[in-house]
């Protein structure tokens, strides 16, 4: 009679063989997962207990992508399994499965981490926990030569019904979009898990099909009391792309899709530096080292996402604040005009402003293009902002809701601003 093996012992067995394998390796691995897919794939008897399932980007989108999700209960055999589209299973990729805890809420965060693929793949993914099975889901791989993003502004809301028909209407206009960003505070209130509850559930439609790419806010660092903390869910949350940095694993990251290279910065020093100090003086130590990476790899693109705007704007009923620059603005601006950065996406004011070309701190068409992308959840600050000098294009007045596209190839960017009816606020174009 044969032994039965566990699927993670077998897959354990099997890895060891690839190290034998040598130059054969890859074929040892399609003909053994080949063997444990149908093994697998006609034994489901139950549903895994899987929520808030979302795709997040990898640095290169071309060949990975992370899987992650929640459960009420540690899942020891979570597993992702791969295929080409209305295919068979091709790979069985393993998850770890982490306790974590917030807000009074324990549960279990999951992640797999997709790699091998094949550039430009329409693959289909599924969950796994031992016999019990998610719905297979669309995943799509980079190709390399296009890319096409939703821009989501800051959602934070009291109540994100309106932030859900925004998000899914947004995806339902462009379903070809290849992964949304999420500009900071995507929830008002960092601790509060009903707010991120409401924020994974208003996404699922976009998460479980297409990456995110989500940026650390201020309000990602409050409690429930309003005061300043580590931002724990946030950080456990996202497992974004690793820097090499342990005080801020996750703070700041970069990813590639298609012919853009996008650096995500952290603009919270303020909020952080109590518990971490330096956040900063680290960041711009890796943003030249980064950038470098990128343009010896000769991308055509390097799009800047930072929560804070580097804009500073005076108060229209209200003295004290003159317009110009803020500290952000005056530390990474300088920063942006050495390293040739050609768009900067800012968030923050919860107003929709394009700037133009800015280089030395004034209109130059030799800078990057400066947009901040406004809001798209209820919180509002109407009549708030003045005007500024570098002001060219501004959302009809009192704002909505918008949210953005961003579209690239090597030789152009397309970006547009959309009321949530559809109807365009402005068009930018960047040409090489």
């Amino acid at each position: 009679m044969d032994k039965k093996i566990s699927r993670r012992t077998f897959l354990k067995v099997a890895g060891g063989a690839l190290l034998l394998a040598g130059a054969g390796g890859a074929w040892y691995e399609q003909r053994a997962l080949g063997r444990l897919a149908g093994r697998v794939a006609g034994d489901v008897t139950g549903t895994i207990d899987a929520s808030f399932v979302r795709q997040i980007v990898a640095a290169d989108n071309q060949t990975a992508r992370t899987i992650m999700w929640q459960s009420a209960a540690a899942q020891k055999e979570a597993a992702v399994e791969l295929r080409a589209e209305g295919g068979d299973v091709q790979r069985t990729f393993a998850a770890e499965s982490a306790p974590y805890s917030d807000d009074g809420v324990s549960s279990y965060l999951q992640t797999a981490r997709l790699d091998g693929l094949a550039p430009g793949t329409s693959y289909e993914y599924r969950l796994r926990d031992g016999k019990r099975a998610g719905e297979w889901q669309k995943l799509r791989a980079d190709d390399g030569r296009t890319f096409s993003a939703l821009v989501f502004p800051d959602s934070q809301s009291n109540d994100y019904s309106g932030w859900q028909e925004l998000a899914r209407s947004a995806y339902e206009r462009n379903p070809d979009a290849d992964f949304f960003i999420n500009m900071g505070d995507l929830v008002d209130n960092g601790e509060d898990h009903r707010q991120w509850e409401a924020w994974f559930d208003a996404v699922a439609p976009l998460s479980a099909n297409i990456p995110v790419a989500p940026i650390m806010g201020n309000h990602e660092t409050y409690d429930q009391n309003w005061k300043v903390r580590l931002p724990k869910a946030y950080l456990a949350q996202f497992a974004v792309p690793e820097i090499g940095s342990e005080p801020f694993r996750r703070y700041y990251y970069s990813f590639d899709y298609g012919p853009a290279h996008f650096i995500v910065l952290n603009t919270q020093q303020d909020e952080t530096n109590d518990f971490h100090a330096g956040l900063l003086d680290e960041q711009q130590a890796w943003f030249a080292e980064d950038i470098a990476s990128s343009k010896a790899k000769k991308t055509p693109w390097n799009i800047v996402l930072m929560h804070k705007d580097p804009i500073q704007y005076s108060f229209q009923s209200r003295p004290g604040r003159a317009e110009g620059f803020s500290d952000d603005g005056r530390a990474w601006m300088p920063l942006f005009d050495a390293h040739g950065v050609d768009l900067v996406l800012s968030a923050h004011l919860h107003t929709y402003r394009n700037r133009g070309h800015i280089k030395n701190f004034q209109r130059d068409a030799g800078g990057p293009l400066y947009i901040i992308t406004g809001v798209a959840g209820n919180v509002r600050y109407p009549n708030l902002w003045k005007d500024h000098s570098l002001d060219e294009v501004v959302a009809p007045q009192p704002e909505v809701d918008n949210y953005m596209t961003v579209k690239g190839d090597a030789q152009h960017i397309e970006i547009q601003s959309f009321q949530p009816d559809g109807s365009v606020i402005d068009t930018a174009k960047l040409t090489k």
